[in-house]
């Protein structure tokens, strides 16, 4: 529940949040006519703001704060930490995109029992907040406009799709599973040699779906996905339904591995060993590297003789820092594998091509890469 005091009375109501943020303990009922740099101020002191006012006049004030969060400042704080290596410069990184998010997280939109907004000029956002948050509660609560917005573009996305060239269709991303938008990986998986008699093949962490049906469209006769997220679980049926694949690939809520052996077994773990600090971040975020060691660990167990294990990964922490090829390697090793063959490829995405972003210099030398795995025993 977020709880507040407004005209002298005391006010509650259901506190909605997917990310998992804890409730605001300080609530300011706030309208038209508070002046953004106030705003600021309270939002940076831990004062969220429950607007009462025009709904498009919160969105501008949102717009008003993120850019006084994104404002450099003139002079930099005498005691402002200053990265000296890859690593600490990712971590300032994520604790300033931490900070923002907080600040931005501020504003905040009540919602009847049924999703509606029940302010002047608000949009019907009902079906987007059902698709995320499930059947409406039937009492009011109280949501971040940040986050609603991040539901209705999920919502908006799911609608339109992403293409992905290698499959000649879209795929539909729900929300809370992380989208395709990289369509490099794909396509390693897409174009790397088969292994020979391979009738099934395992897909481990199967998110939208995109793997499985990439590896039965280009003909393996039997698909086992695996994930730990119902919701993921979801997504894929819903995008191998809609591409005539239901019938192609079996999908199983179970950790890593499913049962049995497969001649071919295909994983691309989050890429980033470091702490998601929300539940989309999962896809992006491995801490300690725990999926990515649970997939090399178990892999040889599960490979059929002369089977391959297909492992889609980024290098990208290793520019920054957070892990290294030797550590890769010592874990391949460890786990009675070898590699047969790497294909790689560059990012084609938007910030790796940014001189602006903070981790350009890591972004602009990344490879993906596609290793093919074996057990070291013929």
């Amino acid at each position: 529940m977020i709880r507040w005091s407004e005209h002298g009375q005391d006010r509650s109501a259901l506190w909605r949040s997917a990310a998992g943020v804890p409730a605001p303990r300080r609530v300011q009922c706030v309208d038209d006519t508070l002046a953004a740099d106030t705003a600021y101020r309270l939002a940076c002191e831990g004062t969220a703001l429950l607007w009462r006012g025009d709904f498009q006049n919160a969105r501008h004030l949102l717009q008003a704060l993120a850019r006084r969060a994104d404002r450099k400042p003139r002079k930099a704080p005498a005691k402002s930490p200053q990265a000296t290596t890859p690593a600490e410069a990712f971590h300032l990184h994520r604790q300033a995109q931490g900070q923002r998010a907080r600040v931005l997280a501020m504003v905040l939109i009540p919602l009847d029992g049924g999703y509606a907004i029940p302010l002047r000029r608000a949009p019907d956002w009902r079906a987007a907040c059902t698709e995320a948050w499930g059947p409406a509660p039937g009492e009011p609560l109280v949501a971040s406009l940040r986050e609603l917005l991040g539901i209705v573009g999920a919502h908006e996305w799911r609608k339109k799709g992403v293409e992905v060239p290698a499959l000649g269709a879209r795929i539909h991303p729900h929300y809370g599973v992380f989208s395709p938008v990289r369509g490099e990986y794909v396509d390693l998986v897409a174009q790397a040699p088969l292994p020979q008699g391979c009738g099934v093949a395992f897909d481990i962490g199967v998110g939208t779906g995109v793997l499985s049906a990439v590896l039965a469209r280009r003909g393996v006769p039997r698909v086992v996905a695996t994930d730990q997220d119902p919701a993921a679980l979801a997504c894929a049926q819903d995008n191998l339904h809609r591409l005539g694949l239901q019938g192609s690939v079996e999908l199983l809520q179970v950790n890593l591995f499913p049962p049995g052996q497969a001649p071919l077994i295909v994983c691309n773990p989050p890429w980033l060993p470091a702490r998601a600090s929300a539940p989309i971040e999962r896809a992006v975020y491995d801490e300690g590297s725990a999926m990515l060691r649970g997939f090399l660990a178990g892999l040889g167990g599960h490979l059929a003789p002369g089977g391959e294990g297909w492992l889609i990964l980024s290098d990208l922490a290793e520019h920054l820092g957070l892990r290294s090829r030797d550590e890769l390697l010592g874990w391949i090793a460890s786990a009675g594998l070898r590699v047969i063959a790497r294909h790689d490829t560059r990012p084609r995405h938007v910030k790796s091509q940014d001189a602006g972003d903070p981790l350009h210099a890591a972004r602009a030398a990344e490879i993906t890469s596609l290793w093919r795995l074996a057990s070291q025993k013929p």
